[in-house]
């Protein structure tokens, strides 16, 4: 039995690797293969009455975890900080923060309505939605002019963070909401950033200074510990994995403007390089993983509820009108930057971490699911439908 489960592992997880390479090129995102394929498991697995098989819905807090240091990690690489990319960036960030309020006060009104459910509640459901997934969104990219390639990189990489800080931030708000509340939150974010800012000097000092074969992976090890210490804490513990990230990406600018003199420059940078990359494979194996046992998990019922299809439908509907609306606001070009707002693993991951209490059962893994498939099939049509009317696959 355990050698079976390690081929179908090996063989599961090598799909996913061969997919990644060969549906990225023609930008179809793996996302909604995945999901199909840990489903279409799970009903083999019902046909055949095969019933000893673990409860895989314990694992997905843990991988959810994982995944969202790693993902934030890796996007954080992506954030060169540069004079003449400023511009960019303010764009960028602005267009993520209208559309993160946009959908999040828009779903709020329309969930307080239909479901007659506290607004506070509404709130809190609706942050997993306002999201725009960076894993999904980067490599879909890769085909447009480098302008364009810059504002999706930016944009995604800063919707991730600043979805996780509103649902932090709202997390706490809605058990109490007052003065001392903002105050608490405010001194939360000070602390986080000193405690970031120190880990981050020891950990890169660290990195040029360990000769020892093994350094990457204790190096994970103390993020994962730094991490969960501060979410124990209740500190907004995203803040020290987004530092750590931008100091790595932008570490030959911080060095030179700070003259930092207890790590040696060419070493580090060699360092963080393999560290990099080691974070992007690390990345795809729990990203993979993730959406395999997502789709394993997912009930069959629930999915082909036409109401629940009917209001994924509006939710996508909302998210497309809201995308055409910050692109103009920000002074963007509209095609084909409109088609890019995909929902995936960061949308499931802050929807797994809704606490019971405040969970509203109409908002479920159905309704997540789907709205991650609509995004992902109106981004991969129009992307096409783009190209084919550029009449050259670079846009």
């Amino acid at each position: 039995m355990e050698n079976l489960s390690l081929i179908t592992l090996s063989i599961l997880l090598l799909t996913a690797y061969i997919l990644d390479l060969t549906l990225s090129r023609i930008q179809i995102p793996p996302v909604i293969i995945l999901l199909l394929i840990g489903w279409f498991i799970s009903q083999i697995f019902f046909l055949l009455n095969i019933t000893d098989i673990p409860n895989f819905q314990n694992l997905l807090p843990i991988m959810g975890t994982l995944g969202l240091i790693l993902i934030v990690l890796e996007g954080s690489f992506e954030l060169k900080i540069e004079r003449d990319k400023i511009k960019y960036i303010i764009r960028s960030m602005t267009s993520a923060l209208l559309s993160v309020i946009i959908i999040i006060f828009s779903l709020s009104l329309i969930f307080h309505i239909i479901f007659q459910t506290e607004f506070k509640k509404a709130l809190i459901n609706t942050v997993p939605l306002s999201v725009i997934s960076s894993s999904i969104a980067i490599p879909s990219a890769s085909n447009l002019t480098t302008h364009l390639r810059e504002f999706v990189i930016y944009e995604s990489s800063l919707s991730d963070i600043l979805g996780i800080i509103s649902f932090n931030f709202i997390s706490q708000a809605v058990e109490s909401f007052d003065l001392s509340t903002i105050f608490s939150m405010l001194f939360q974010l000070l602390l986080m950033v000193l405690i970031s800012i120190s880990s981050t000097a020891f950990l890169i000092s660290l990195l040029g200074k360990l000769n020892h074969p093994v350094k990457f992976i204790p190096l994970i090890l103390m993020i994962i510990l730094i991490y969960s210490i501060a979410k124990i804490l209740h500190l907004p513990a995203l803040i020290f994995i987004l530092i750590f990230g931008l100091s790595l990406a932008n570490f030959n600018k911080i060095h030179r403007s700070l003259n930092l003199k207890f790590v040696k420059l060419e070493e580090v940078e060699e360092e963080i390089g393999k560290f990099q990359n080691l974070v992007i494979e690390l990345t795809f194996l729990v990203r993979s993983f993730f959406f395999l046992l997502f789709g394993y998990t997912l009930e069959t019922k629930e999915i082909l509820k036409p109401e629940v299809l009917l209001l994924s439908v509006v939710i996508t509907a909302l998210i497309i009108g809201t995308r055409y609306l910050t692109l103009k606001i920000v002074g963007e070009q509209i095609i084909p930057l409109i088609y890019i707002a995909p929902r995936g693993l960061i949308n499931i991951l802050l929807f797994i971490s809704i606490s019971p209490n405040l969970g509203i059962p109409k908002i479920n893994q159905a309704l997540i699911t789907q709205v991650i498939i609509l995004t992902n099939l109106y981004m991969v049509f129009g992307l096409i439908k783009s190209s084919r009317e550029k009449g050259t696959q670079s846009f």
